[in-house]
């Protein structure tokens, strides 16, 4: 099965429906106010709320729990990105409070060399068998995403990955054939700053000519 798109970084509504109408499976909202792509900024949660799609998701970082709870159903989201530095029983709570129908997908940041901690990581992913949906891996940076850079996928295959998970980080037309390396596929690809013409501004011509390769 090929995996399931996700553009995540989303502020502009005419290209929110132009990316449903294109069957995207997910459509990622920022609510990290140091992003660029902050949504709040161009977006109301009302305006979200009212977006017609059952793969909204909310992508925070180290955030408030009560904020990601109240962001949720207000924002009427599907799905909640936890992109920080988010502790077991952080999320454990999270997932006991918030409306079960909603999916937790849990960002596993990995730097650009081959890490020394390999089994820390192995143990990061076996832990989220208890609280988390799905997992994300993405290239490690202080800014928390969005760098447009890639790691080194051949490292996913040291790890036994026990839930279906997104993959993200520099993801782009040139590199997609490269997935064939991995042992496991990903359930989704996440692309963002790849496919703009400036931050939160999507390029939906290199996005469907992107879906339509993968």
């Amino acid at each position: 099965m090929k995996p399931k798109l996700k553009v995540c970084g989303l502020t502009k509504l005419d290209q929110i429906q132009e990316l449903i109408s294109m069957n995207t499976a997910f459509i990622g909202f920022i609510f990290y106010e140091k992003s660029p792509r902050y949504v709040l900024n161009h977006l109301s949660l009302e305006d979200i709320s009212k977006v017609n799609h059952q793969g909204k998701v909310g992508v925070f970082v180290n955030e408030d729990l009560n904020k990601i709870l109240e962001t949720a159903e207000k924002a009427n989201l599907n799905f909640i990105q936890l992109h920080g530095d988010e502790s077991e029983n952080f999320i454990s709570e999270l997932k006991e409070k918030l409306n079960p129908e909603i999916g937790i997908i849990k960002v596993i940041r990995i730097g650009s060399e081959k890490p020394e901690g390999a089994s820390s990581i192995q143990e990061t992913i076996t832990r989220q068998l208890k609280t988390s949906n799905y997992l994300l891996f993405d290239t490690d940076s202080k800014a928390f995403g969005g760098t447009g850079k890639q790691f080194d996928w051949t490292l996913l295959n040291e790890f036994e990955i026990p839930l279906p998970y997104f993959l993200s980080g520099g993801i782009s037309e040139e590199n997609i054939d490269n997935i064939k390396i991995l042992n496991q596929k990903p359930f989704a690809l996440d692309i963002n700053s790849k496919f703009e013409l400036n931050a939160g501004n999507k390029d939906l011509d290199k996005i469907s000519f992107f879906k339509a390769k993968m």
